[in-house]
């Protein structure tokens, strides 16, 4: 066992070196703390199968490569590659949202009962946006990018709440929603920060 977290520990240095990554990064893009990632490197501890299998996908590599002491040479993916492909897949399916949104206004603009209310197919891009990066942050972010994502779904959602209750209400009291996401929003950062906390004393 002793010489398994030894192995396991040289070779997590020498990927992460490779990668040029800080223990930090790592951390971070496992959603892990750095302590955790410094004990694996020291032979303190071994990573879980679940993060051994994220750290392959990392580095573009198998866990067999992590794990083998016979495993020298390594092609680890550069991380700006990634980062650029993964940013280009967002921006991709951001954008969707947005050309699905214009379509809709398009066709409801040129419907005679509809024309007057057409700008309300832009007021859920925001929202769908929000959704998507939610689901890519929850793959590929961090506990940060996590809660940002969340706010953003959050306030999206008021939005959309905003403009319908003023294009079809006499509703006016409109505080009282903000109030309430205030309230969301505090709850998102408390849950987000406490679970960053926790992780920090793994």
């Amino acid at each position: 066992m002793d010489e398994l977290k030894e192995t396991i520990a040289k070779n997590l240095v020498q990927l992460r070196t490779e990668a040029r990554l800080t223990q930090l990064q790592l951390a971070e893009m496992l959603n892990y703390s750095d302590k955790a990632v410094s004990k694996w490197e020291r032979g303190d501890a071994i990573p879980d199968l679940r993060v051994l299998i994220k750290l392959a996908n990392i580095y573009n590599i198998t866990v067999d490569d992590i794990i083998s002491s016979s495993a020298h040479e390594r092609m680890v993916k550069p991380k700006m590659n990634t980062g650029k492909k993964r940013a280009l897949i967002i921006a991709l399916s951001v954008g969707l949202c947005w050309f699905v949104a214009t379509v809709l206004f398009m066709i409801f603009f040129f419907i005679h009962k509809t024309e007057h209310y057409a700008y309300l197919a832009f007021t859920f891009a925001p929202f769908a946006s929000a959704v998507v990066l939610t689901v890519f942050s929850a793959k590929w972010g961090n506990w940060w990018t996590n809660m940002l994502a969340c706010s953003f779904v959050l306030w999206s959602a008021v939005l959309i709440l905003h403009i319908f209750v003023i294009a079809f209400t006499d509703f006016r009291k409109i505080y009282f929603l903000y109030i309430v996401a205030g309230v969301f929003e505090i709850l998102i950062i408390l849950w987000f920060t406490l679970r960053r906390l926790y992780k920090h004393k793994k």
